[in-house]
Order: structure tokens, then sequence, then C-alpha cells
């Protein structure tokens, strides 16, 4: 079932269509590439995506107010992992838990950070510095140079 164009987000922050970005995990060093699918829908988002881990689909709540965003990410057969951020304009940041319950012992927690942005951004996390500068001009000083008057003696 197609969604109306006309029920989607407007707010620039919350644009519905392909994201990008990547997961931290300290147990595993480097970024961890995401690539979703989301719709945000009167302070709803859904969506789907893939990483290393596998596929999944994403089920959560934005604020325009603030930025807030909270979703979970299901894993399809595996896993949920919980999602808190903001969004300030340059994607969604924030942390993310796994949280495993274990019979008649303490819950093992996982957590790390994420940034995801829309397709087409500039990765917000890499910003470009650039420098514009005016070149100096050159000034050429000319003398003037009288030549001095004779008075005839």
């Amino acid at each position: 079932m197609k969604t109306p164009l006309a029920d989607l987000e407007t707010d620039p922050r919350f644009p519905s269509g392909p994201w990008t970005g990547f997961f931290l995990d300290r147990r595993l060093p480097g970024r961890h590439r995401m690539e979703l699918g989301l719709t945000f829908r009167q302070g709803v988002l859904v969506g789907e995506g893939r990483d290393w881990v596998g596929k999944f689909v994403v089920q959560g709540r934005y604020d325009l107010a603030d930025g807030r965003c909270y979703f979970v990410k299901r894993y399809l057969g595996k896993h949920d992992v919980n999602y808190q951020g903001f969004n300030e304009g340059k994607g969604i940041w924030g942390v993310w838990e796994i949280v495993w319950p274990i019979p008649d012992r303490p819950a093992i927690k996982w957590s790390g950070g994420f940034h995801i942005w829309p397709e087409g951004m500039a990765d917000p996390s890499h910003p470009k510095l650039s420098e514009q500068a005016d070149l100096p001009i050159a000034i050429v000083d000319e003398a003037i140079v009288e030549e001095p008057q004779l008075t005839p003696v």
C-alpha cells in the first residue's frame, strides 16, 4: 500500500527516503556502515535497512520541538537494539544499547554511538574545512622626483 506524500514530514531535518550512516562498537573497532530507508510521519518513524549484522526493521518516534529520536532496530530473526539520539539538522546522532537478559543473573549490556543522515548530505561527522582569502594586492610605490630648479647667477 502506497503512503500519500501529503502525510510525510515536511521538517527538513526528517526527510523520508534513503539514509546512510554508521554505528560504533568498542568491541569491534571502526565504523560499521548502515543503509536505511526511513519514513517520517506525524512523530512516527518506520523503516528498514541492513548492515553487516543483517537486515532489520526500524520503529520509533521523533519530536520536532527538540529533535529527539527514539527507535528500535529489530534484526530479522535475531535481537533488538534500542537507539536514542538527536537531530540538529546534521542527521540523527546518539547512542544505542543492547540488553541481554540472563535468568538468575544481571543482564549483559552493550552500548555505543551512532550517526545517520539522509543520503546526498555530506558526511556530517567529517566536516570539510574550507578557507577563502583575498590575495594581497601588490602596491608599487612610485616616487616622484622633482628636478632641482637652477636659478641663474
